[in-house]
């Protein structure tokens, strides 16, 4: 029996996590679930799996939460704040631990996972944009394992051999093939994109997520933290990494070999798909998604992604190449942008401007050597200069 903690048990990654335990609930168990202030969710969790242990980061859910479980004769431990978080990452009875915090705010916790020396099942790729040399090393030192839960690089892992990390031009690795759905707003006029919604933003054809990353998938900066993430998750660069759009998402990428070969992970766009395959491998096991119809999808298509639609695909890119804090800034300046743009503050073209003008305005920093809390205080100086930028744009 494996235990594991779900680091963001609430939102769409961590619900999938928990049917998919479900489903084997001979082989995984729940210990601990965290949550930052949905106590309500959280208390029906926490009903049904019973986990040892329970984190809100908000004080005031936390409250909530031990009323709303305070007729349950059994009732997990109460733990708050961002200290819970990295307890229960690092605590003896998980064996594994979901990832799937959202943005910057999962660093702390995953960092304490992977030097614990824990499975890590990574969905939360900001962890890497912003500290990819300190995660590696992490994982490095302590004998931990890191398995990608994003569909694509998870497609890419499948797609790899399994001594990958010797080197991809070791293996026959010509490049690597990242594919992007394009978003609700692949096919909209450029001079629209002002007007667009944050309700509209959010409409993804294919996925179900988030606000946030629902955003960030209209922008296809998504796609420009998962280039970020790749290049750290299998030791290449921008040079060899190329994105394909690919509105069906059916092909959640490819691994191009000097041969000529070119081999692809195919399936259902659900997230339960590689979250299954993280929690077993070597192995495999039922994850609950129906399985591919070649003959409903009926054809396969591909283009190259519009960098005057998508700038900050551009700008990740940018931020790629650059190196230092780049990555780190343009995480933060993103989160602020999107929030701001869900708040009707600045308009969806804001979002590339803001983050493009804080890459701008912080000076260049090299990161080697540094610490988490240089990490985060970069994170917040860029979050000030967003906001400050935002004013200034806003409405």
């Amino acid at each position: 029996m494996k235990g594991v903690t779900v680091l963001g048990s609430t939102g769409s990654v961590g619900v999938s996590t928990l049917d998919v335990l479900a489903r084997h609930a001979d082989r995984f168990r729940a210990v601990a679930l965290t949550a930052h202030r949905d106590a309500e969710r959280m208390a029906e969790q926490c009903r049904l799996h019973c986990p040892d242990v329970a984190v809100m980061v908000d004080p005031d859910a936390a409250t909530r939460l031990r009323g709303l479980l305070a007729d349950l004769p059994k009732r997990p431990e109460i733990l708050v704040g961002v200290e819970g978080l990295e307890q229960v990452a690092a605590m003896p009875s998980a064996d594994y631990v979901m990832a799937a915090i959202v943005g910057a705010a999962g660093l702390r916790p995953t960092l304490a996972a992977a030097r614990a020396g824990k499975r890590v099942l990574l969905a939360n790729k900001e962890s890497l944009v912003v500290a990819g040399a300190l995660l590696m090393q992490a994982v490095a030192e302590s004998g931990a394992e890191l398995l990608p839960i994003d569909s694509e690089h998870n497609a890419i892992f499948q797609c790899l051999p399994s001594n990958f990390s010797t080197g991809l031009a070791a293996v026959g690795v010509e490049r690597i093939l990242l594919t992007a759905s394009g978003g609700p707003l692949r096919d909209w006029p450029v001079e629209r994109l002002a007007a667009v919604t944050p309700e509209q933003a959010c409409a993804h054809p294919t996925w179900v997520m988030g606000r946030k990353i629902s955003v960030d998938s209209a922008t296809m900066m998504n796609k420009g933290l998962e280039v970020i993430e790749a290049c750290w998750l299998f030791g290449t660069d921008t040079d060899h990494l190329q994105v394909v759009v690919h509105p069906q998402s059916v092909i959640h990428s490819l691994v191009q070999y000097q041969d000529g070969s070119v081999l692809a992970q195919l399936g259902n766009p659900d997230m339960r798909t590689p979250i299954a395959h993280a929690l077993a491998w070597p192995e495999r096991l039922a994850s609950g998604v129906a399985p591919l119809d070649l003959f409903a999808v009926g054809r396969l298509d591909f283009q190259a992604p519009d960098l005057l639609r998508f700038p900050c695909l551009a700008l990740a890119f940018q931020a790629a190449r650059h190196g230092g804090i780049a990555p780190a800034v343009l995480n933060a300046a993103n989160e602020i942008a999107v929030a701001a743009f869900l708040d009707r503050r600045i308009d969806l073209p804001g979002i590339a401007a803001v983050v493009g003008d804080t890459l701008d305005a912080l000076p260049d920093e090299t990161v080697e050597g540094q610490g988490v809390e240089f990490l985060l205080d970069v994170d917040r100086r860029a979050r000030e200069c967003a906001e400050q930028l935002v004013l200034k744009r806003g409405f």
